[in-house]
């Protein structure tokens, strides 16, 4: 085999989950590049952390040219978990040169599908279900006449950036991922701040779809080098994050394959010209049964190891790919896991569906469950008491942030 060695960029759980992934495929220890890592890695044997000065293209290239001279031999695998990052990786290939193997689409394709805007208009020409969506544009928002039009979607509506990584770039007391807007004024209100933080890209309004958060569904995939889609998986969301600025992510799933969407996931993937790792949103109706994309994320995802977890090391058909140079049948997740980040009791707190319930209760009985921080091959025990206290926060955090279940999650 090739030899190798993994650079991540960033601290989070997704990155501790990457690192795991390239252990548990290839017994090789990552490199994590951060400027403050989570103790998850700081105390793990899949991490060697390496300091980051900052996020700015500038101190991240300077960080992975670093990397290269210390190691003098074998490819480097990049891989983060931001669209900031993604993009930054993505145009840099020529600086960072031919020892670099990087797992993302050309930076025009992730320009073009990760905006909300133009992943609507992809989706409707492939026939893929969207909400119905409203476009805010500020990049006039320093003439002394903006103004932005009352929506004309009936309220409770959903408010979030097109285009994340022009939103990671601005900071304004109260900000967080997802808005969920009652009224004509409150959605005013976000206007005028986005406007006075210096948000100059495009915002979008959609219908709010009914549904709590087990209505959502997770699609990870991997297209090779010669556009082939060589890996699928799927999960049914169980409970999402409620923190304001990590709200829509999941922290308990259950895989589940979901053939239907696999197949629009490949047909958007395929039509795009799509390259690496990709990650959907989908929402199904209740009303109707509908599946609705929300997005893609044009990266693997934060909760990357339910794949692993399902019997898919995502890691695997990259490597063999784009290091092995090695074409290989396309693997698909079919064993089912319960996918958890949060105690189990908490969970159950949430679910209210007998049929689900059940299932869970299933899962545990037989051993079926999965937290990607917790190894047996990690012996620290300060590492685990840790994460025990970590798992604990659980309860405060909902208890504050999300205290009852709803109809709508939120």
């Amino acid at each position: 085999m090739v030899d190798f060695t993994p650079v991540l960029i960033g601290g989070d759980i997704g990155i501790y989950a990457l690192a795991r992934e390239f252990y548990e495929a290839f017994a090789k220890t990552s490199i994590c590049l951060s400027g403050g890592a989570i103790g998850a890695i700081t105390k793990s044997a899949y991490c060697e952390v390496r300091p980051l000065k900052s996020g700015s293209a500038a101190d991240v290239i300077t960080a992975l040219k670093e990397v290269e001279e210390a190691v003098p031999a074998g490819k480097l695998v990049i891989m983060a978990n931001t669209d900031g990052h993604a993009r930054l990786i993505s145009r840099s290939r020529d600086v960072l040169g031919e020892r670099w193997v990087v797992p993302f689409p050309d930076v025009k394709v992730i320009d073009r599908v990760s905006d909300k805007v133009n992943f609507a208009r992809i989706c409707e020409k492939l026939d893929i279900a969207t909400p119905h969506t409203e476009v805010v544009d500020f990049s006039g928002a320093d003439s002394a006449n903006f103004a932005v039009p009352a929506t004309k979607l009936r309220f409770p509506v959903v408010a979030k950036t097109a285009v994340g990584a022009d939103y990671d770039e601005v900071s304004f007391p109260g900000k967080k991922k997802i808005y969920f807007v009652d009224s004509q004024a409150e959605l005013d209100e976000l206007w005028a701040q986005l406007a006075r933080a210096g948000y100059r890209s495009t915002f979008v309004v959609q219908e709010l779809i009914p549904g709590d958060n087990t209505q959502m569904r997770s699609i990870t995939a991997y297209v090779d080098s010669a556009g082939r889609v060589t890996m699928l998986g799927s999960a049914r969301v169980l409970l999402e994050d409620h923190l304001p600025t990590m709200i829509g992510n999941p922290v308990a799933m259950i895989t589940e394959p979901f053939p239907q969407l696999w197949e629009d996931a490949k047909k958007f993937l395929t039509q795009t010209g799509y390259r690496g790792f990709a990650n959907f949103d989908v929402k199904i109706d209740p009303r109707d049964g509908r599946a609705l994309f929300f997005e893609i994320n044009p990266r693997i995802g934060r909760n990357s190891y339910y794949m692993a977890a399902g019997g898919v090391n995502p890691m695997e058909p990259m490597i063999y790919d784009l290091v092995e140079g090695r074409t290989l049948k396309q693997r698909t997740v079919e064993k089912e896991v319960l996918y958890s980040l949060v105690p189990f009791p908490l969970l159950l707190h949430y679910v209210s569906d007998k049929q689900l319930r059940g299932r869970l209760w299933r899962l545990l009985r037989d051993r079926k469950v999965a937290d990607p921080t917790l190894s047996r091959l990690e012996p620290s025990l300060g590492r685990r008491l840790l994460l025990h206290g970590q798992r604990l926060n659980q309860y405060r955090k909902f208890a504050k942030y999300y205290p009852k279940a709803t109809q709508t999650s939120y």
